[in-house]
């Protein structure tokens, strides 16, 4: 069977590739930088631009969310990915609890679907690599005080760090206060909920070590 890729096959993925080029065009005259290419699927909402830094070859793909309102500004490094749907939402739409933000580095990529909760500070590190539907929510509730309602007890914002070259796999969900070592491999559907130490393989909902690398 010939694998090889047809010349209809090339025009689509040039013709995709034309329009996400031309929707970058537009988009990039509301953020705050983009130094290079800046490719924008269909349908990609981008707010608060004036927070938003892209180095170059960033991609936001189609349905994608880009919330910029927060404190330290979004910061994109070169030749990231943000998959289709994800949401990256460091505060309220309207202000409220305004959050802090997300800085991620060279060759990084969000899978689709994800959830990106940056109301701490989220650092991700160069060549990390996320599944599809992760979730990272960088801030707990408070709700030492039984007496008061939860809501009015406010939050906790420690952050999430993940260093460079880890791999997260699909369905992975990381809290608050969490730092995952450089080189590590999150297998699918684990909740994190403690460090994970560098070189690690964390394979089960418990967050239990299995090995090193």
């Amino acid at each position: 069977m010939d694998s090889s890729i047809s010349a209809v096959d090339k025009f689509i993925v040039l013709k995709n590739t034309g329009f996400k080029f031309l929707r970058g065009l537009w988009k990039r005259l509301f953020i705050k930088k983009a130094k290079g290419l800046f490719l924008v699927g269909k349908k990609v909402q981008i707010t608060h631009g004036n927070h938003i830094y892209c180095g170059k070859n960033v991609k936001f793909e189609d349905y994608s969310e880009i919330h910029g309102l927060c404190k330290d500004n979004l910061v994109f490094g070169d030749n990231v990915t943000i998959g289709r749907g994800v949401m990256i939402r460091p505060s309220s739409y309207y202000g409220i609890d305004l959050g802090h933000g997300l800085e991620i580095g060279d060759n990084s990529s969000i899978g689709p679907h994800g959830y990106v909760g940056c109301s701490g500070k989220i650092t991700i590190g160069k060549n990390v690599m996320f599944g599809p539907k992760c979730s990272l929510f960088a801030e707990n509730h408070v709700f030492s005080d039984s007496s008061v309602d939860i809501k009015s007890q406010g939050v906790a914002q420690k952050g999430i760090v993940i260093e460079d070259d880890c791999w997260i796999a699909s369905n992975c969900v990381i809290l608050d206060g969490v730092t995952i070592g450089k080189g590590s491999v999150i297998g699918a559907g684990t909740l994190v909920t403690k460090d994970v130490p560098p070189g690690s393989v964390v394979m089960d909902k418990r967050n239990r070590v299995l090995k090193e690398r």
